[in-house]
């Protein structure tokens, strides 16, 4: 690349206002970029704040529906749902989640039936808020995850959730082989529509911790995550994992947790040229709120900021507990 030398070239010059840094910006941050996760809890007229998730609740059914709508007004294109599930519904194998009824399944039919193809729903697969153990699938007499076990279940609760309407199912046990297993059950139930975004490098991260006080596992987890969830030193062979679930049928993929995962965004991206989205998940929220709480920097330009890296890494979209406020921020 052949360029000028200075005085000739002057970098500055394009900075110099704010007209001129809009026209050469190489990025951009919108609502749609964005997604947003939301708690769903029994009850009615229920909210339950997190306390480890400062800002972030959980919500019974028709208060969802009402959160729905404010995405919807703030321009967010999509939701990503979870749901805590009482204790006494857990069990070793999960059957709540094949449950027609269960908080999920009413969730998704609510907002749907409320807004229609106004927003997109994204419902999470995966057993961890329905097993007493807490782990993401079903368990040996040693706490060892079975894969193909798993999968078979897994496949009963991504057709559960389709049934009630859901947008997009988002596989996140990394199972090997379940993303061809739910891609041929949507196609053989009639639900071809219905896309997969799959957790495809989904990492056995430090970061996962307010979540699992949002969905009620982490006083239940047994032993780790870590002979399903990737070695965080691992990038190649995040790589293999998205090629084996494109191969199978996902539509999209996601990097999971967030910032300290760009460099695993941007190559996915480039060697896949396909849509790569980012969780910026529970441990990334809380610490922008502890470093605001704490006078250490501004939250709002905290926020944008954030989003914007994912976006300059390559993701097409964000999943954010801070979507519905930076949202608002954007559109001010």
């Amino acid at each position: 690349m052949t360029q000028a030398a200075f005085p000739d070239l002057r970098l500055r010059r394009t900075r110099r206002t704010g007209w001129s840094r809009a026209m050469v910006r190489e990025t951009q941050l919108s609502p749609a970029n964005l997604i947003w996760p939301l708690f769903v809890c029994d009850g009615s007229g229920t909210e339950e704040p997190i306390g480890s998730l400062p800002g972030v609740s959980r919500w019974s059914v028709e208060l969802l529906v009402e959160r729905a709508r404010d995405a919807v007004a703030a321009g967010i294109p999509c939701l990503a749902l979870f749901p805590y599930t009482q204790a006494d519904r857990r069990s070793a194998d999960g059957a709540e989640a094949l449950n027609p009824d269960n908080l999920m399944c009413r969730a998704v039919a609510a907002i749907k039936q409320a807004l229609g193809d106004d927003i997109g729903v994204l419902t999470d697969v995966a057993l961890d808020p329905y097993t007493s153990h807490g782990q993401d699938g079903l368990i040996d007499d040693t706490g060892y995850v079975l894969n193909d076990d798993t999968v078979g279940v897994l496949v009963g609760q991504a057709l559960n959730q389709a049934r009630a309407g859901a947008d997009i199912i988002a596989p996140s046990d990394m199972m090997d082989g379940r993303i061809g297993a739910i891609r041929q059950a949507l196609e053989s139930e009639g639900f071809g529509h219905v896309q997969i975004m799959s957790y495809a490098a989904k990492y056995a991260s430090a970061f996962y911790g307010p979540f699992r006080d949002a969905v009620g596992s982490r006083g239940l987890l047994k032993g780790n995550k870590k002979t399903y969830q990737m070695d965080p030193a691992n990038s190649e062979e995040a790589l293999r994992e998205v090629a084996q679930d494109l191969a199978e049928g996902a539509d999209s993929v996601m990097v999971k947790p967030g910032l300290p995962y760009l460099d695993i965004v941007r190559a996915v991206k480039d060697n896949f040229a396909v849509p790569v989205y980012a969780y910026q998940v529970s441990g990334e929220y809380a610490m922008i709120e502890a470093a605001a709480a704490a006078g250490a920097g501004d939250r709002d330009a905290l926020v944008l900021e954030t989003l914007l890296a994912f976006r300059r890494a390559g993701a097409s979209g964000v999943l954010s507990y801070h979507a519905l406020h930076a949202a608002r921020l954007l559109t001010a």
